[in-house]
């Protein structure tokens, strides 16, 4: 076939602007590799300063570029950003926009599994939009690395079905990171007045306590106004009773590798009878469905409840730490269904904190950049900003080294100058929350003889009564795009109906004769095929090495 002149004058063109854009990506590569880099672990990260950028939610008014971490961390490290960072409440619609515009940063940081979700890691993984780390973690990442052989759940869980690790966590490992959610705590000045001894260990025993708290007058006031048991929706105290039924959520779990679905089980219908017994004789807040948190509180501080749920006691008595230590925390019960005391165990991790585009100059640059955080030092130094900032070294009246709130800090509220200090604050970050030691302490001033008598209180409760029995209900992992079409609908149609009922079935508007009715509902509903979905991911899981 002949070409006319004009067509012939048209590839030359197309063929010069093809070589160029060929030159020009050949060129981009030789680029990237001129970001020369330091010994792995020391700083500085990179041999000359870089400027890379970065896309991350903001939650105060301070931006990122005026933070004393960043700023100084740009000096240590010779990585200096420039900086995207909507409000949080926008965040998720933003990063959307630049997903589907492409235009992205080199690094997105302190997202989380609902604004960068597991689906969009793994969409925007596959096409290439997402790097892989998996590759680069042995040799840029040593303290990550560690993380990853002590605990191979931490691979595993950010592993997704094909094989690629996108995301990096924020892995908890403080005092209360085994803790799914706030506990149950007994009012201990109730528990003297009833002349309870020892905290019930059985269902049985628990019913008994929370009928002295109804009978005996425990707040001394005369007046029939105690409720021995609060929460609201149940969302609190439900995970903690269930265990005395042998259940560790309501909804999926996994019991020796096999998955189960928890409201068509047998447990569950015994779980829910025993609730009913409690909502009708009043042993149960009679407003528990109807209430707000802060309507809750006021009854703690009006000293009417007996046993309720919260991260501290203290947060709904309005008592001191000091007197809240007089509050036992929530002791496992069994039942005659199930002989062991269990509760749910926190996976103590959350996901999709970090994530490098294809538009990275130097992913190793970036995976090193964030190593540091996933070590002590370095959590420290993300969580409270460089010495001058928040802290400050000061020498106390032993000649030791202590650290002490900066004078800009007010010892009654600091966290007001920590949020403009660092990012880590109000979202998950890359990063390890270790349990404080004495030599991270922050004291108010140098001589003050740290009071951690309930930090010990928190941390012997824990020890003693949740750690034994806490299981992680399930693991987090990844449906694949399959997967999670046939389980979206279904799930959160069954979620709202379960939620329906069991608010019926507890007090009593359904009566529980009609289980068997309610079962089949959820059997037409899919939960089969829902169940099969869950055991599939969960072999799969499994079966990472």
């Amino acid at each position: 076939m002949k070409l006319g002149k004009k067509s012939k004058i048209a590839l030359s063109l197309l063929s010069a602007s093809l070589f160029l854009v060929a030159c020009g990506s050949k060129g981009e590569e030789a680029k990237k590799s001129d970001i020369e880099l330091g010994k792995v672990g020391e700083f500085p990260i990179a041999k000359e300063k870089v400027t890379m950028t970065m896309m991350g939610p903001r939650t105060g008014e301070t931006e990122w570029k005026d933070m004393a971490f960043f700023k100084e961390y740009a000096e240590k490290t010779n990585i200096d950003f420039k900086f995207t960072t909507p409000p949080m409440d926008d965040f998720g619609t933003k990063l959307n926009l630049a997903f589907a515009s492409g235009d992205l940063p080199e690094v997105l940081f302190g997202t989380s599994s609902t604004t960068l979700t597991p689906a969009m890691e793994m969409d925007y993984g596959s096409q290439g939009i997402l790097l892989p780390l998996e590759d680069m973690i042995d040799d840029n990442m040593p303290n990550f690395k560690k993380l990853l052989d002590e605990d191979p759940d931490i691979r595993k869980s950010i592993t997704t079905p094909d094989g690629h690790i996108y995301s990096l966590p924020m892995v908890s490992r403080g005092t209360t990171a085994i803790w799914p959610r706030g506990p149950v705590w007994y009012r201990g000045d109730w528990l003297e007045a009833v002349g309870q001894k020892e905290l019930p260990k059985t269902t049985d025993e628990f019913y008994d306590l929370l009928v002295k708290y109804r009978d005996e007058d425990p707040n001394g006031n005369g007046k029939k106004d105690e409720i021995p048991l609060t929460d609201v929706k149940m969302d609190s105290t439900r995970p903690w009773i269930m265990g005395a039924f042998g259940m560790k959520e309501r909804g999926i779990q996994e019991v020796n590798g096999k998955v189960e679905y928890t409201p068509v089980t047998d447990n569950y219908k015994e779980y829910l009878t025993y609730m009913n017994k409690l909502y009708s004789e009043k042993l149960l807040d009679q407003e528990v469905y109807s209430q707000s948190d802060e309507q809750k509180k006021a009854k703690g501080q009006n000293n009417q409840l007996g046993l309720f749920p919260d991260w501290f006691s203290f947060f709904t008595t309005g008592k001191n730490e000091i007197e809240a230590m007089g509050d036992p925390m929530w002791q496992p019960l069994t039942s005659p269904v199930s002989e062991k005391a269990l509760v749910p165990g926190s996976p103590r991790m959350m996901r999709q904190t970090f994530a490098i585009t294809n538009k990275a100059q130097s992913p190793e640059a970036l995976l090193r950049w964030v190593d540091y955080f996933y070590g002590e030092e370095g959590s420290f130094y993300l969580s409270k900003g460089p010495e001058g900032a928040f802290w400050k070294w000061d020498t106390n009246d032993k000649g030791e080294k202590v650290r002490v709130f900066s004078d800009n800090v007010d010892p009654n509220d600091p966290e007001k100058t920590r949020e403009k200090v660092t990012p880590n604050f109000g979202i998950t970050v890359p990063t390890v929350d270790y349990a404080v030691t004495p030599e991270y302490k922050i004291l108010g001033s140098a001589n003050d003889d740290p009071d951690n008598r309930f930090d010990d209180f928190i941390a012997k409760e824990t020890k003693e009564k949740i750690e034994p029995a806490a299981e992680v209900p399930f693991p987090l992992l990844y449906l694949t795009k399959e997967e999670t079409e046939k389980t979206r609908d279904s799930g959160t149609d069954m979620k709202t109906y379960v939620e329906q009922m069991e608010a019926k079935f507890i007090t009593g508007v359904e009566p529980l004769s009609n289980w068997d009715k309610y079962v089949k509902t959820l059997e037409g509903m899919g939960v089969e095929e829902y169940v099969k979905v869950y055991q599939d991911a969960y072999d799969r899981w499994a079966e990472t090495k």
